[in-house]
């Protein structure tokens, strides 16, 4: 009788309540336990364990920006170097000079514009930007000061590419090493001077926008580097795409209307 009577004055929600307060608190631990399972743990990185320091720098997406720091003042001073000690390559840079200089002196037909490598192809973008480039480097003439230029614009892709890298935490950080060898990267950029350069840097910048949902700017930018070369039109059914899925028909319609405003 007293076992009843005890029963009888227990709450009739005291079980079902201490139970869900039971798995409440189970679930927030496991998901904490997930949580601490998503996130890489920053293991301490010392000299004295020359090859854990290696590995963890490499492997563990903790030490991302300290990968990317160290690479990234390896690469000044490669650049630097191969600047110094390796011949420019004249390819196109001259004929793009050329193509300016006519636009400079008053000529806005496409047809009269020309280099030594045929017409201009290029859209207005790339003119505008070698337009500038035309007086920054002495009507063309100074290859050396042009190379400084790329070798900034190098530098400045780079710290975009490693940022976009960054945001996945699944990314190891050794892909930054792999990114950073490409010996046609380096020629491309300061020792050749191509315009690939420039409409990469924008395209760059344009995913870099995306991915933080700075939709408007993101088609800014890619319509930027369309009007520099038109191989960028390549990664527009992707580019496109993205934007339907995240905007919508509307939000979609607006960003092309943004990016021909932009042409």
């Amino acid at each position: 009788m007293a076992v009843n009577r005890r029963a009888q004055q227990q709450p009739v929600g005291a079980p079902v309540t201490s139970k869900l307060s039971e798995d409440s608190s189970r679930s927030s631990s496991d998901s904490s336990r997930f949580t601490e399972h998503q996130k890489p743990n920053a293991v301490p990185l010392s000299p004295f364990r020359p090859i854990e320091l290696v590995f963890e720098l490499l492997n563990n997406h903790a030490h991302f920006w300290k990968l990317a720091g160290l690479l990234f003042l390896a690469e000044i001073f490669l650049n630097i170097i191969i600047i110094k000690k390796i011949p420019y390559t004249e390819i196109d840079w001259i004929a793009y000079m050329q193509e300016v200089s006519g636009y400079l002196k008053g000529e806005t037909d496409y047809m009269n514009l020309r280099g030594d490598t045929g017409p201009l192809v290029y859209p207005a973008g790339f003119v505008y930007i070698y337009s500038a480039l035309y007086y920054l480097v002495d009507m063309g003439k100074n290859i050396s000061r042009g190379q400084w230029i790329f070798m900034g614009l190098y530098l400045l892709t780079l710290g975009i590419v490693f940022t976009i890298y960054s945001k996945d935490q699944t990314t190891p950080p050794y892909v930054l090493v792999l990114v950073c060898m490409s010996r046609r990267l380096h020629s491309i950029y300061v020792l050749r001077l191509f315009n690939d350069p420039v409409a990469m840097v924008f395209l760059y910048a344009a995913i870099l926008a995306f991915l933080y949902k700075r939709w408007t700017l993101s088609s800014i930018l890619f319509s930027l580097a369309l009007s520099v070369k038109m191989s960028i039109l390549l990664f527009f059914p992707a580019f496109g795409f993205l934007i339907w899925q995240t905007q919508g028909v509307v939000g979609t319609i607006v960003q092309l209307i943004i990016m021909v405003l932009v042409q």
